[in-house]
């Protein structure tokens, strides 16, 4: 009777008409059946999976709706007409990697590069502000915007401020400036407490942040470059305040935001502990005090690595090996844009943790993944467990045995959505 009714009703129309009702019928079909295709669960077999905290043998990981569903026991799963199994064989599942420090915006870093080569959440530092986007099928991106500094402070003296950086010279200019952030989707709030001419440090040479460094486009990395030694003239940048930052950690602190530092040496490290800085964003890059380290490890400071980037700094290794032994604690970030760092996961970064730092494996790879979701206050992200969006990577093999696979990972789901599949 109803398709009687239709056929009446059909008929009624021109031949035009018909036929414009008869396309937008089927494109009304296609995405019904899309939408279906995207929501179909996804059920992952591989011989080992890290879940973020642990690798474990013999699991699977079933997604749904963007979201990890279960990770249970292999025999555990019935087969089911509306699942569909991708088994990898002797492969490693593992959460996606989430970089903390990044600068996308600047160097004009292709978002879907970085995603294709394991990370699939990233923390853009210094550049324009604006609220998270992405996560299903495309980069996570959260920002921090301009980096707050001293009038004539770095990075302002070397790159400019238009999406960079923003002066304030006094505690209620920087409190404004910290709500003028967050307010348009910051994060995190960053500062500069930089006063130049650190030896090895890409900023007090010439070869630091360009845009003349030529990215190797097939791989999604950047030519390695030769290294330039420092500039013999040490400059001298002024500093915020203490009183100014105690200003921004409070403001930031009132409005849950955490205020990570720009820190290279003895008197910015000083200025941070002093104002309650809760995350140094490198590695310092000259020798800092033992007793400066411990008492940030005391006030629970995390650090984001960066060591690749600051490899060739004086103080890098001995600071690394301090932090560790007093009981800190790295995240994982390999500054994503500087020109000696791939557009993607960097196992440079992660071999320098465990070399340096003196960290197990299991430990440097919890640093990528559930306790970075942990300190950006996203419990779940970067690891496996239910409820976790399902940010997964995947590599042939075992990583113990070849790390450099992380880099070119065969299968990359960014929310429940399949990016790529060499499987």
């Amino acid at each position: 009777m109803l398709q009687q009714i239709i056929i009446s009703v059909f008929s009624g129309f021109s031949v035009r008409a018909k036929y414009f009702i008869l396309i937008a019928f089927i494109f009304s079909s296609f995405h019904c059946v899309a939408a279906e295709e995207v929501s179909t669960p996804v059920l992952l077999h591989a011989a080992r999976v890290f879940d973020g905290h642990e690798i474990r043998t013999n699991v699977s990981v079933l997604i749904k709706n963007g979201q990890v569903a279960q990770i249970a026991p292999r025999e555990s799963f019935n087969a089911n007409n509306n699942i569909k199994i991708i088994d990898l064989g002797d492969a490693t599942i593992l959460p996606g990697f989430i970089e903390l420090h990044a600068h996308l915006s600047y160097q004009n870093v292709p978002k879907d590069t970085v995603l294709k080569h394991g990370i699939t959440t990233i923390r853009d530092l210094g550049g324009p502000v604006h609220k998270p986007y992405g996560g299903t099928g495309s980069l996570r991106v959260l920002t921090s915007g301009p980096i707050i500094t001293a009038p004539h402070g770095y990075p302002i003296v070397k790159l400019g401020a238009t999406d960079i950086a923003v002066a304030v010279s006094t505690p209620e200019e920087a409190r404004q400036t910290v709500r003028n952030l967050i307010e348009a989707g910051a994060v995190i709030i960053k500062i500069a407490l930089e006063p130049g001419g650190e030896a090895g440090a890409p900023w007090s040479s010439n070869h630091g942040h360009t845009h003349h460094d030529q990215p190797d486009k097939a791989h999604g990395h950047a030519h390695r470059q030769p290294a330039h030694k420092a500039l013999h003239a040490k400059p001298k940048w002024p500093l915020l305040s203490e009183e100014i930052v105690k200003a921004i950690v409070d403001e930031a602190h009132k409005n849950n935001r955490k205020v990570t530092a720009h820190i290279a040496e003895a008197n910015g490290a000083q200025i941070a502990i002093n104002a309650g800085i809760d995350e140094w964003a490198h590695i310092p890059c000259d020798p800092i005090p033992a007793s400066l380290l411990r008492q940030a490890v005391a006030q629970n400071v995390k650090i984001v690595s960066t060591i690749d980037t600051l490899s060739k700094c004086t103080g890098v290794a001995s600071n690394a090996a301090t932090w560790t032994a007093f009981g800190g604690e790295f995240l994982y970030g390999a500054e994503i844009a500087h020109p000696d760092i791939p557009w993607g996961i960097d196992v440079q970064e992660l071999m320098y943790l465990m070399q340096m730092a003196r960290m197990e494996l299991i430990d440097v790879l919890r640093a990528a993944t559930s306790k970075a979701g942990q300190h950006l206050g996203m419990p779940l992200l970067g690891s496996l467990q239910p409820g976790a969006p399902a940010d997964i990577i995947a590599i042939k093999g075992n990583p113990i045995h070849s790390l450099k696979h992380l880099e070119y990972p065969d299968l990359v789901i960014s929310g429940g959505e399949i990016i790529i599949n060499h499987f």
